[in-house]
């Protein structure tokens, strides 16, 4: 059951979310026989910035009824640690054959997030020199510093930002929506206006947690953070209906998958592909479950 997305050719229709499994660390954990069997027909990395950032400070994870709240800020080596350090270790990886479809190679989507056209556009291209990469995905949550807008909020601004970026690389170009925009689907349509070749959503719900202590002070060392997992499945279920109708580029849908169940409601919703995010803490085999699931389903 390979499907294909933006010329990518992958073995089945089941990714990972940006920053939701280290294959790192699971290379550390499962060793190298992971290299082939891996759980997802595509690696999408975790969110890659100019320079390096250390991320919030902890406390970074809470507990929500049915869902986490993560405030965990983007930590990441920046863009020439990425490229140096990660990047060799995370490309080479092929699909997980024991659930009856084709072992394939496991493209690398790269996420990368800046806070201007120039500054993504600067990533977009050093993505576009390395081989390795076959595509990569666009994190617009991030506050324009020339503008005050929130780039991926903004129609006609992430028009604008797509227009400046999509001359800048041959390669697919996929943005990650935010859900905590007025209208969303009009934000796709952005996207695609401006040169995107996919868009992804759900992202994380803006979400807030108490000191348990009973101080009243919100608790998470960023203040705030993303609300993910099956809480915010229905959520997902809707958006990502709305905007599968109103684009033509494929939509890759997330938000609260646990079971083949879910990923084939976001794929009869309208989505080509699904992403495993939080469900992959609980089970790191997750995405090679879900796939096999949609498998026997049919």
């Amino acid at each position: 059951m390979s499907v294909e997305l933006c010329g990518l050719r992958l073995a089945h229709p089941v990714v990972n979310g940006s920053g939701t499994f280290d294959a790192i660390a699971a290379l550390r954990a499962f060793g190298e026989p992971l290299r082939e069997a891996f759980p997802f027909s595509a690696y999408v990395s975790k969110t890659i910035t100019l320079h390096p950032r250390t991320g919030n400070p902890p406390p970074r994870l809470w507990e929500a009824p049915a869902g986490m709240i993560n405030s965990i800020g983007l930590p990441n080596k920046g863009l020439d640690g990425y490229l140096a350090e990660d990047l060799p270790l995370i490309a080479g990886f092929r699909s997980d054959p024991a659930a009856g479809f084709e072992a394939m190679p496991v493209p690398v989507i790269t996420n990368v997030m800046g806070s201007d056209a120039e500054e993504l556009g600067r990533l977009v291209e050093a993505c576009d020199a390395r081989s390795e990469i076959a595509a990569i995905e666009l994190n617009v949550s991030c506050p324009n510093v020339a503008t005050g807008l929130d780039i991926g909020a903004d129609p006609a601004e992430l028009e604008r930002v797509l227009a400046a970026l999509r001359p800048r690389t041959g390669k697919p170009l996929i943005v990650k929506l935010t859900p905590n925009a007025a209208d969303v689907p009009a934000c796709a349509l952005g996207a695609q206006a401006g040169g995107a070749d996919a868009v992804s959503l759900i992202n994380t719900l803006r979400a807030a947690a108490l000191d348990p202590g009973g101080s009243g002070r919100l608790w998470l060392g960023g203040r705030t953070g993303g609300l993910s997992g099956p809480a915010i499945r229905a959520v997902a279920l809707a958006q990502v209906a709305a905007v599968a109708a109103a684009v033509e580029v494929p939509v890759i849908g997330m938000g609260g998958v646990q079971r083949s169940e879910h990923a084939r409601e976001l794929l009869d919703a309208g989505a080509s592909l699904v992403a495993v995010g939080t469900e992959s803490f609980r089970d790191p085999a997750a995405g090679t479950r879900i796939a096999a699931g949609l498998v026997l389903r049919g």
